[in-house]
């Protein structure tokens, strides 16, 4: 089972190139705050601005030091199968414990065609998948029949679910088959999923504030929802901030106020608006992060 407070790993840059100091900072920074899993290279690790060459450097890097102390689930989608066979492999040769793919993006695929492409990248690479939909960013819904199917080969365990319709996932927990995990891609979402069958979260917000989310998984695990509901209305309006412009955008903000790495993104992402940049401070400074 997949399962706990998982953190969507930005990737830091230092002058258009990546900072794998950094990264190494905030892989141990993890480890200490108990995140249950390191997912580098998905959307908040801006994959899609990332040669083949970073992509791999990230990945590799992160299993290096995550060195078994902490499981590295490795962003490896594409729009093109082949590519995404590809990635997979060398997520499973660098020592990934699993790998996270989304659905093709762009193409709009059909749901037999997504059925195809998952099944086709599950064949071919013996990791343990984890399916990605997000229709916000690829034009596609996964739609609950078509991952029930996926569901049912061995190598595909789990779905991150960012459609933002609790009623779809629901219907995800249902039909699935026994042990499949459906883990919240939606920080503002995690206490909600969680109650419904949901086993946790890969985390924008984990990125500054590690414990916390680990925190708030641990007491919805433990089913004390008194907790985790002091914890989910604690941190609602900073998750919210995390998303006042494009992510990784306002996390990555956040992290240069905070010290912990450059704020710097990759063309077509931008630095913050200055309105949006007092909005983001305030919302720090009432969590004592800055």
């Amino acid at each position: 089972m997949i399962k706990g407070s998982m953190v969507a790993l930005i990737t830091p840059f230092i002058n258009g190139v990546v900072d794998t100091k950094k990264i190494t900072e905030l892989v141990n920074w993890h480890i200490e705050n108990n995140t249950s899993a390191i997912v580098p290279c998905g959307t908040t690790g801006e994959s899609a601005t990332l040669s083949h060459k970073e992509h791999q450097l990230v990945i590799e890097t992160v299993v290096a030091v995550a060195a078994g102390k902490i499981k590295v689930i490795a962003g490896t989608g594409s729009n093109n199968t082949d590519e995404a066979i590809k990635l997979t492999q060398h997520a499973k040769d660098s020592g990934a414990d699993a790998a996270l793919m989304i659905c093709p993006y762009y193409n709009k695929p059909t749901q037999n065609g997504l059925f195809e492409h998952f099944k086709t990248v599950a064949k071919n690479v013996d990791i343990p998948i984890i399916l990605y939909n997000i229709a916000s960013r690829t034009g596609v819904n996964f739609l609950p029949q078509t991952v029930a199917e996926l569901s049912k080969i061995n190598n595909i365990v789990a779905i991150k679910e960012a459609s933002g319709d609790l009623s779809q996932m629901a219907e995800v927990i249902k039909l699935s088959a026994p042990g499949f995990s459906v883990i919240s891609g939606d920080d503002a979402l995690t206490l909600p999923l969680m109650s419904i069958g949901g086993t946790g979260i890969i985390s924008v917000v984990a990125n500054i504030l590690p414990k916390k989310t680990a925190d708030l998984v641990k007491a919805c695990e433990e089913g004390n929802l008194k907790l985790a509901q002091e914890i989910h209305y604690e941190l609602f309006d900073l998750v919210k901030a995390m998303f006042i412009e494009t992510n990784p955008v306002p996390v990555k903000t956040a992290m240069e106020l905070m010290g912990k790495c450059s704020s710097e993104v990759r063309l077509p992402l931008f630095k913050m608006d200055d309105s949006n940049l007092e909005i983001l401070k305030k919302m720090l400074k009432q969590n004592n992060l800055i």
